[in-house]
C-alpha cells in the first residue's frame, strides 16, 4: 500500500541549513485526490516486476505519498546531484569559481558513459571550466566530468559533509565512479579500464561467485543509498529555494531541465504544457537483472504548481519498456492528481 507522510517539514530557515520550522497542521486523513493518488501509486508498485520505490511530494502542501519509499535504494548517477549542489554552495561562498579553467587528460578518464573521452582521444586533452563540467555531469551524465568536479569540491567526504549540513545526512553520497563501479563488479580500479572495452573485459574475467557477492552486497547495502522519501524531500526543498541561494537554485533547475538522458523515463509521461527538471541513474547489469534504474525530478504544471516525483528501482529483470512505463504512469497519475487538487484553489 502507498503511505502518506504528514510529519516532514515543508521548509527550512534558509539555504544550506538543517533547522526545520514546524510543519503545518495537517489532517491524518487523506483527501479524495490524495487517496486516489495513493491507490494509483500502490498499484504501480505492486504490479511492477522488480523492487521499486516510488515517492511523490506536493510542494504546495509538503504532503508526501510513497510506495516502499523509506528503504535505501542505489542512486547511481542520481548522486551527481549532490556533487553539483556542493559545488554551487562553494561557489556562493566564494570558495569555488565555476569559471576557473580545468584541463581533462587521459589520466582523468573514468568508466562507462563519458562523452568527454572522445574529445580527449581526438585532441589529447580538453580544456574547459567547472561550469561546463557541472552541466555535462547533469545533462549528459558524463562520469569523467562529474569525477573531476568532485575532486575540485574536496572529494566524497566534502559532498557528504554538505549533505549532513543540509539536514540530508541519511542520503549516502558514496564515492567516485571509478571506485564505485569497480567495487560493484568485484574489481579494483586500474586506469587502463578507462579506454576501450578493458573494464568490460576485466569484469568478464571476474569469477561468477565473486561478482555475485559484490553485486548482492551493493544492492543490500548500497554505498550510494538513498530513500525515495528523503529524495522527494530534498528535491522539494530545492524547488522551494531552501537548499541553495536563489541564483544557484535557478541555475541548477534550468540545467536539470536540459537533461538529455532518460527521455522516455519520467519525461515520457509529461502531460502537455508541463516541464520537468530531472536526473537519471542507471546501474550495472548482472545475471539477468538490472540494478539501480532511476529517475527523480521536479514537475511544473502550466499554472506554476510543482510536484516532486521519485522512481527508484533497486533491481529488476523487467525489460526497459516496462521500467519506463512505470515511470511514465507515475507522472501521468500526478497530472491527474493536479487537475483535482487545484480545483479548490481555483474555486476560492
Amino acid at each position: 500500500m502507498a503511505v502518506l507522510v504528514v510529519s516532514l517539514p515543508r521548509s527550512v530557515d534558509g539555504p544550506g541549513t538543517s533547522a526545520a520550522r514546524e510543519p503545518p497542521a495537517l489532517p491524518d486523513k487523506l483527501s479524495p485526490a490524495e487517496q486516489d493518488l495513493s491507490e494509483q501509486i500502490a498499484a504501480l508498485g505492486e504490479g511492477f516486476d522488480g523492487e521499486a520505490g516510488l515517492a511523490f511530494r506536493d510542494n504546495q502542501t509538503g504532503r508526501i505519498i510513497h510506495y516502499q519509499g523509506d528503504a535505501l535504494y542505489p542512486q547511481q548517477s542520481v548522486s551527481k546531484l549532490w556533487v553539483a549542489m556542493a559545488a554551487l554552495a562553494q561557489a556562493s561562498a566564494g570558495e569555488l569559481d565555476l569559471q576557473d579553467s580545468v584541463t581533462i587528460r587521459r589520466a582523468d578518464l573514468t568508466v562507462f558513459y563519458q562523452p568527454i573521452r572522445s574529445i580527449v582521444r581526438q585532441q589529447g586533452s580538453y580544456t574547459t571550466d567547472y561550469a561546463d563540467l557541472l552541466s555535462r555531469a547533469l545533462t549528459r551524465s558524463d562520469n569523467t566530468a562529474n569525477d573531476v568536479l568532485l575532486r575540485r569540491v574536496g572529494g566524497p567526504e566534502a559532498v557528504q559533509a554538505w549533505l549532513n549540513g543540509a539536514g540530508l545526512g541519511a542520503i549516502r553520497f558514496g564515492t567516485d565512479e571509478r571506485t564505485k563501479q569497480s567495487a560493484i563488479a568485484g574489481l579494483e580500479w586500474s586506469q587502463a579500464f578507462s579506454y576501450g572495452g578493458k573494464f568490460f573485459d576485466a569484469r568478464d574475467r571476474v569469477p561468477d561467485a565473486r561478482r555475485r557477492a559484490a553485486f548482492e552486497g551493493y544492492l543490500s547495502a548500497p554505498m550510494d543509498g538513498a530513500s525515495p522519501v528523503l529524495m522527494a524531500v530534498a528535491l522539494g526543498r530545492l524547488a522551494e529555494g531552501n537548499l541553495l541561494d536563489t541564483v544557484s537554485t535557478e541555475l541548477l533547475l534550468s540545467t536539470l531541465e536540459e537533461t538529455r538522458s532518460g527521455p522516455k523515463r519520467l519525461k515520457g509521461g509529461l502531460p502537455d504544457g508541463w516541464t520537468i527538471a530531472h536526473k537519471t541513474g542507471t546501474g550495472q547489469y548482472f545475471g539477468g537483472e538490472q540494478s539501480g534504474y532511476n529517475d527523480v525530478g521536479i514537475l511544473t504544471a502550466p499554472d506554476g504548481r510543482t510536484y516532486t516525483v521519485v522512481a527508484m528501482i533497486r533491481r529488476t529483470s523487467a525489460p526497459n519498456g516496462q521500467r519506463m512505463e512505470l515511470m511514465q504512469e507515475l507522472v501521468r497519475a500526478v497530472g491527474r492528481y493536479h487537475e483535482v487538487a487545484k480545483a479548490p484553489a481555483a474555486g476560492a
